[in-house]
Order: C-alpha cells, then sequence, then structure tokens
C-alpha cells in the first residue's frame, strides 16, 4: 500500500514537473535509505544522469514562467511528463518487489500504467488551465502559478517518499482543485463566445 501511495504522488508531482520528482527520487535514494532502487532502476542515482536532469530543471522552470513560451513548453511536456511519472512509479514498483511485495511483483506493468495515466491527467489540467491564466491576468499570472506547481510538484514528492499516507489528502485537495479549475475554464471560454444571432427573415 505504501509502495503505491509513493507511486501515486511522485507520479502526480510529475505532472506537475517532470524532472522534480526524478531528481529527488534519486538524491533521496543516494543518502538515505527510504528508497531502495535496484540494478534496473539504479541509473536514476547516478550521479552524471542528476546533473542532466538538474540542467533539464532549470530549463524547464525558466521556460514554463513565459507566456505564450509556456503552452509550447507544455505540449512537448506532453511526452515527458508521463513518461517521468511511469519511471517514478515503476521505480517505486521495483523497490517495492526489492522489499518483496507479492502484489507489485505479479504486475509489474501496473507501476507503469498507473504512473502515465496520473501524470497525464494532472499534465492536461496544468496544459487546459494555463492559456485561460494567462489570458486573463495579461500573462502576469503565468510566472506566479509557475512557481506554484514547481513548490507543488516538490512538496507532494516529499510527502510521497516520507509521509505516503498523506498523498490520499493531497489527491483530494487536488481533485477539488481540478474540479474548480475546469469550472472557471469553461465559464471562462463561454464569456469569449460571441453571442447568438437569430438570423432575420428576407425583406424585414
Amino acid at each position: 500500500m505504501f509502495a503505491a501511495l509513493t507511486g501515486l504522488g511522485l507520479s502526480t508531482a510529475a505532472g506537475l514537473n517532470a524532472y522534480i520528482p526524478l531528481l529527488i527520487v534519486g538524491v533521496v535514494a543516494n543518502f538515505t535509505d527510504k528508497i531502495k532502487l535496484p540494478d534496473g532502476y539504479a541509473w536514476l542515482s547516478n550521479w552524471g544522469v542528476l546533473a542532466v536532469i538538474a540542467v533539464l530543471l532549470v530549463a524547464e522552470m525558466v521556460l514554463d514562467k513565459v507566456p505564450v513560451v509556456d503552452s509550447v513548453n507544455d505540449t512537448i511536456q506532453t511526452v515527458v511528463r508521463p513518461a517521468a511519472g511511469g519511471v517514478v512509479f515503476s521505480a517505486t514498483n521495483a523497490a517495492a518487489e526489492f522489499e518483496h511485495s507479492s502484489w507489485m511483483t505479479q504486475n509489474p506493468w501496473a507501476g507503469w500504467l498507473l504512473g502515465i495515466v496520473v501524470a497525464l491527467l494532472v499534465h492536461a489540467l496544468k496544459a487546459t488551465a494555463r492559456p485561460v491564466i494567462n489570458a486573463g491576468t495579461a500573462g502576469v499570472g503565468a510566472p506566479v502559478v509557475s512557481t506554484v506547481e514547481d513548490v507543488g510538484s516538490a512538496g507532494v514528492s516529499l510527502i510521497a517518499i516520507f509521509l505516503p499516507l498523506l498523498i490520499i489528502v493531497v489527491l483530494i485537495v487536488i481533485a477539488v482543485v481540478a474540479w474548480r479549475t475546469l469550472r472557471r475554464v469553461r465559464r471562462f471560454r463561454a464569456s469569449r463566445r460571441p453571442p447568438n444571432r437569430v438570423a432575420r427573415p428576407p425583406g424585414r
């Protein structure tokens, strides 16, 4: 159960920022025993790989705070974020196998699938809301929201690793925020539509 909650939290964080949970998992695996990566995932704790992830993270954090550019970046990240979600969730599964979790051992595909789906859903919400936020704030909201997302990704990643039970609360909060955000997006789009005009019959 704890492995599944950790995986859910990390893949949720990956939907906001692909590189933060990858970097945190690698660093935590190097310095603590909270995450035990088997041989198949040892690359995730390699310092050379972590350096590359750190560079990509810096680029992501800069691009995601520039209006319009952030939407282009979101399009590119449509592949990257779900893939990262699959990696961090499956790495958690692998760690559970290392600790002899029978369910994880019998269902190795579950981590990849759940991680990809969760990260993709969070990414889709982020990518849908960002253009609306930019339009509604004349671009001023982009760096603010992006910073909140980065902090949220880091916070959720750390909670997932060190306090996995709290991920249940985190997921509920995210679901409520997602619902309210989608409602606001729909209202904003409806307000931007031109009013329907009833055509007048000829001669009137």
